[in-house]
């Protein structure tokens, strides 16, 4: 039996998307910005997937929010997009950037990039927990802060930060921010609802909720002008140009539509996480870090004594998929666990289990008898 409990990294693309992202290569394969009948049917097609992805972020369906949404090649574009695209359009009335020091690279090191050309920026801290604050994100800003990024869910702990209950202080503490929210790892699993957390921009990623990889979404209010990072035909209303991913979009719009519903999955996660916490008790030496605040299909623990790598390696060969962490960490320790002041020892032996809806009882046990043998079995070679 394949156990895959690697979904934050990745998930396998659902039959629904597959199905429509060949239907798309094959038949309706017109290039959406032309004029004859293929290219209609395939603007018409980016249109239904428009309005899904609009309806996943909790926004109306009519033709002016539809608007708001512009396909991207994932979550790491469409977070470099708000980024610096904000920014660059607000240099002029200040330069103090605010984010978190547990968000995702892309966010980080577009921050840090723009640090590094003139721009001031505040990290927000975590506590021993892994979680933040609406205070914490608050005290954080100023009035000349210009742009807020923060994340709904972290892809490594699964702390959820509480974005509806800040964005309202922020904006009066700083009324010229922009706000952005990352909510990679919370599209398709958590209830989202761009309008009443009241951000400027949210990012959104297909490859996350069973869509294939390289496709993703940027919602930006309509009052909101950044400046494009791509130039060229003016297509996604100029904001990023190029001829569209007809297939992934295509794709996108029916992993969506083939998503259980919300209060389903987070029944069904709960359940598998306590099932997989109830077993970790029972093998000495593994430590879990859980956030107070937390979502249930991200479990982060460390398992003394033995490195992450080694532990990866040794499930796989027994058919058993988790990470070590972020997948675009690739070895490098995790800047999250560093963030809540984890030890070097428990940083370097941490395990990141990250559940989807199709994950059966079956492979949380599948992982548990795994890693018992791996600790009994790579005890004796240390």
């Amino acid at each position: 039996m394949i156990a895959y409990l690697d979904n934050s990294a990745t998930t396998r693309v659902c039959d629904a998307a597959r199905e429509r992202a060949v239907i798309m290569m094959q038949e309706e394969f017109g290039n959406p910005s032309s004029l004859h009948a293929l290219g209609i049917r395939a603007d018409r097609e980016m249109t239904a997937a428009r309005r899904q992805v609009a309806g996943l972020l909790g926004l109306p369906s009519n033709g002016s929010e539809l608007s708001a949404v512009t396909f991207t090649s994932g979550g790491t574009e469409a977070n470099n997009l708000a980024i610096f695209g904000a920014a660059h359009a607000l240099k002029r009335r200040g330069k103090h950037l605010v984010t978190t020091a547990i968000e995702h690279p892309s966010v980080l090191e577009a921050m840090k990039a723009l640090a590094q050309d003139g721009f001031e920026l505040t990290l927000v801290q975590p506590d021993a927990n892994g979680d933040i604050s609406a205070d914490a994100l608050v005290d954080a800003c100023r009035e000349d802060t210009i742009l807020v990024s923060a994340m709904l869910v972290n892809n490594e702990l699964g702390t959820l930060l509480p974005i509806r209950e800040a964005v309202p202080r922020i904006r009066k503490k700083s009324p010229l921010a922009l706000i952005h929210c990352d909510a990679v790892q919370a599209a398709g699993k958590l209830p989202l609802k761009a309008l009443a957390l009241g951000v400027d921009m949210m990012s959104i990623s297909g490859h996350k909720l069973h869509a294939p990889k390289g496709v993703g979404a940027l919602y930006v209010k309509r009052s909101v002008r950044l400046i494009p990072r791509t130039y060229g035909g003016g297509q996604e209303k100029g904001l990023r140009s190029g001829t569209e991913s007809t297939p992934l979009i295509a794709a996108f719009g029916a992993a969506i539509e083939a998503l259980p519903p919300v209060p389903t999955q987070m029944a069904h996660f709960s359940a598998l996480r306590e099932r997989l916490l109830d077993g970790l008790r029972s093998i000495d030496g593994t430590v879990p870090h859980l956030p107070a605040n937390g979502v249930p299909y991200i479990v982060n623990v460390s398992v003394c004594g033995f490195k992450s790598e080694t532990l990866v390696h040794f499930l796989a060969e027994r058919g058993v998929f988790v990470s070590a962490g972020s997948a675009c960490a690739k070895g490098h320790e995790s800047h999250v666990l560093k963030a809540i002041g984890l030890p070097s020892a428990e940083i370097g032996s941490a395990l990141r289990i990250s559940l989807c809806a199709d994950n059966t009882p079956d492979e949380i046990d599948a992982f548990l008898d795994a890693l018992r043998e791996a600790v009994t079995v790579l005890a004796r070679v240390q």
